[in-house]
């Protein structure tokens, strides 16, 4: 998506506009053939196609005004969210499982990282990194955590993560951010 929306918004307007010209040949077909259909049918048609006019016709003056664009919203929100999600997470398997909104394998995860580091399987560093990582994608999830966590998080969380959650809250919704993690989890697997 080089163009950032640009050929998509126009490609949206030039759809909107074909789909506008198909329910105008709907309507003038369904008075050519109103003869042939009985009153109920002939009304409960015509007022769907003409709703549905209605409804193209606000799309187009929202696009043809500039009140609605793919570049803006879509674009701008995606750029964030991949930036924040790559500085953000390292491992795959946590933002595939925070895309899925998988709290319980979430904290499966750590128990068994919290063993790994106790029987030395685990470095220090990384299983820093991990948690982090795990911990804050419970936080977005909505899962509380113990205060111990808490404390954990509140130490070694990096700029990277609080500039996610930052990102994440400023975009509002929970869903476009798990929306679009989810996005860069299959990107990430082609």
């Amino acid at each position: 998506m080089a163009s950032r929306g640009t050929t998509e918004t126009s490609k949206l307007k030039q759809n909107l506009e074909e789909q506008l010209d198909r329910l105008m040949q709907q309507l003038q077909d369904l008075e050519e053939c109103r003869e042939e259909l009985d009153e109920d049918e002939y009304e409960e048609t015509k007022k769907e196609t003409l709703e549905q006019l209605s409804e193209i016709n606000d799309s187009l003056k929202k696009i043809m005004s500039g009140d609605m664009t793919l570049v803006d919203e879509l674009s701008g929100m995606q750029l964030a969210i991949q930036a924040a999600i790559s500085q953000a997470f390292k491992t795959p398997e946590v933002i595939r499982m925070f895309a899925k909104k998988q709290p319980r394998q979430l904290r499966t995860r750590m128990a068994e990282m919290d063993r790994d580091l106790m029987v030395g399987k685990l470095g220090r560093d990384l299983y820093t990194q991990q948690k982090v990582e795990i911990l804050t994608a419970l936080r977005k999830l909505g899962e509380k955590l113990t205060p111990d966590d808490e404390v954990f998080l509140s130490a070694n969380a990096g700029t990277a993560l609080s500039q996610f959650e930052r990102v994440s809250t400023d975009l509002g919704s929970g869903d476009k951010v798990f929306a679009l993690a989810s996005f860069e989890v299959e990107k990430a697997k082609q």
